[in-house]
């Protein structure tokens, strides 16, 4: 079975998929630590992507970074602040099995977010 890394954004301020949000893609690389950008893409109308992000050879053991850009997302939305409390939302994450599916989900309002590996 070839491995896949895909994600999901939940707007929870109100109650619906993140649809249009700004997702960049990052290998870091082991020896320095270095960002290397791999991908950028924008949330669908169900607030996932139109393909994973990555799959089968692509995807390998190491450490990866997903920045979501809930500040972008939220910054047409009345009441939020300027700047914006939350900008681009990093998340950090290693990959030990590069044949499974790894789901990076995002529940994100303008306040605050959670993540968790998910199914």
């Amino acid at each position: 079975m070839a491995g896949r890394l895909t994600t999901h954004v939940l707007d929870t301020a109100r109650g619906r998929p993140a649809a249009g949000l700004r997702i960049e893609l990052f290998r870091l690389d082991p020896a320095s630590g270095e960002r290397i950008s791999l991908k950028e893409t924008r949330t669908t109308a169900d607030g996932r992507t139109d393909a994973p992000l990555l799959e089968g050879e692509k995807l390998e053991a190491t450490t990866y970074e997903i920045v979501f850009d809930v500040g972008g997302y939220f910054a047409l939305e009345p009441g939020v602040s300027d700047p914006p409390f939350l900008d681009r939302v990093p998340v950090r994450f290693g990959i030990a099995d590069a044949s499974a599916h790894y789901h990076v989900p995002l529940l994100a309002s303008p306040w605050s977010y959670s993540t968790y590996r998910g199914s």
